[in-house]
């Protein structure tokens, strides 16, 4: 009776886990935030939190997805910046490109760090409350909106600075919000700077790469702490990365693929529904 109870269990974890790398796999790279969602959505179906540790593992999935889909672009990026190197090329493309994302990627890995060493407690904190989630994500709807109207969308990839690296860098900082999305904050930072749609996916892709790759690998030691990674959850936990690759991989083709005709409203009116659900609930969860 025990071994089928366990059975059961181990199947169970694997489900859950395997519908949080989907959920994963398709909030990752929309504007809308994985964060959130990984909260939120196990919450209100009555699943526990899955907590910070289990969801950066979770992200893996999703950077094994964007490497892949984009080896040809790093391969060229390195190739690049290696001339660069050797050749004092530093103004060719592809070593602009591996110069934005470098310097792009610095700040929110000095924040993410402080955060770490100065905040132990940041996972209990009101910033990952559901109502705090849910106005965020309402915010960073109005805040996208205003970069669609706003935004002249003339510049594209090729024309990439050091400086325009920093910007979206800088705009990344606040990624470390959950609710604020780490695409959604690169691609509202890049249109307002005046980037078009596609251009500004493609380097919100790229520069996540860096971001969630040490977000991942940083937490796989509380994994192992935790005992998340023990011999009986190791399958589910590998259920959830490989469903978030898989989703991830779809979602990049399709989002490049969809900003190439059409803007950002839909994932505008998404953001604003998805915020006021979750004051709603939690407004009836606290009456009740």
């Amino acid at each position: 009776m025990t071994e089928i109870s366990n059975t059961n269990a181990l199947l169970d974890a694997c489900f859950q886990y395997f519908v949080l790398g989907i959920i994963q796999g398709i909030t990752e790279f929309l504007p809308i935030s994985s964060t959130a969602h990984l909260k939120a959505i196990p919450l209100i179906i009555g699943w526990e939190d899955p907590g910070l540790s289990a969801t950066a593992v979770l992200q893996l999935g999703s950077i094994v997805a964007v490497i892949f889909y984009f080896k040809n672009d790093l391969k060229a990026i390195l190739k690049g910046i290696n001339l660069a190197v050797r050749r004092g090329q530093w103004r060719e493309q592809h070593a602009r490109l591996g110069i934005g994302i470098i310097i792009g990627t610095a700040p929110i890995l000095i924040a993410g760090m402080s955060i770490k060493l100065l905040w132990n407690d940041f996972e209990q904190s009101f910033l990952r409350s559901i109502p705090f989630i849910g106005f965020i994500s309402i915010l960073m709807a109005l805040l996208l909106a205003l970069a669609e109207k706003s935004s002249r969308q003339v510049k594209n990839l090729s024309e990439i600075s050091g400086k325009d690296g920093l910007v979206i860098g800088i705009g990344q900082i606040l990624a470390l919000i959950p609710g604020v999305s780490r695409a959604g904050i690169t691609l509202t930072t890049a249109l307002l700077y005046d980037w078009k749609r596609e251009d500004a996916a493609r380097f919100s892709f790229l520069i996540g790469i860096p971001a969630i790759t040490f977000a991942g690998l940083s937490e796989l030691k509380n994994s192992f702490s935790s005992q998340i990674l023990l011999t009986n959850e190791a399958l589910p936990i590998l259920c959830g990365i490989t469903s978030a690759t898989v989703v991830s991989w779809i979602v990049i083709d399709w989002l490049l693929k969809y900003l190439q005709k059409n803007n950002t409203l839909i994932f505008i009116f998404y953001r604003l529904l998805f915020g006021l659900i979750l004051l709603v609930w939690w407004w009836v969860q606290k009456s009740n």
